[in-house]
């Protein structure tokens, strides 16, 4: 029952092939992006969904960039677009601080960057201006960053790459094993 009401509230949210098809900035891509092999679940389009929504989720950072964004980048990659779509959302307000702050860590412990967390954090509750943030991104703590972001977003890539596909095959090896279970107790 649970799963019935999950599917039919997910797909509410999901716009339609048409409406998909009918959008003027989708238009030069909807070809590509409408082909069925890239909204089927298959054992190699989910795991190259879930690594590149992981990465572009979060090293784009940038709310309505990261699905589009990560949509556009699975089609060379043949993944699957909504899985790939939604994945990037597993970077949200909530924890955006947290992979901000992971990320200046982890420039600091890999490459001896001079990075502050705090910082990022004060500007934010702080609501800085524009030059603010400009000079923060002049500082010695952007490039740290970005940086940061990169190992986070590509390790969390493979790492979410690697998880599904064990995933997959531990999910169709118990389908198999209760295939023939069902067989051996019939036959």
């Amino acid at each position: 029952m649970a799963k019935t009401w999950l599917a039919d509230r997910i797909g509410a949210m999901l716009p339609s092939r048409e409406e998909l098809e009918g959008n003027r900035m989708l238009r030069p891509v909807a070809h590509l992006l409408l082909r069925p092999a890239l909204w089927r679940f298959t054992r190699r389009s989910v795991p190259r969904a879930i690594g590149i929504g992981l990465l572009v989720g979060i090293f784009v950072m940038i709310p309505f960039v990261q699905p589009l964004s990560a949509a556009l980048l699975a089609i060379p990659f043949r993944a699957n677009v909504p899985l790939t779509a939604g994945t990037t959302l597993l970077s949200n307000p909530v924890t955006t601080p947290l992979i901000v702050i992971a990320s200046l860590w982890i420039a600091s412990a890999l490459f001896g960057m001079e990075t502050d967390p705090g910082s990022v954090m004060r500007m934010i509750h702080a609501g800085a201006t524009f030059a603010q943030w400009k000079h923060w991104l002049l500082s010695s703590a952007a490039p740290g960053l970005l940086c940061g972001l990169t190992v986070l977003a590509v390790a969390s890539g493979v790492i979410g790459y690697a998880i599904a596909t064990v995933g997959w095959r531990i999910w169709i090896g118990h389908k198999w094993h209760s295939r023939a279970r069902e067989r051996a107790l019939r036959g």
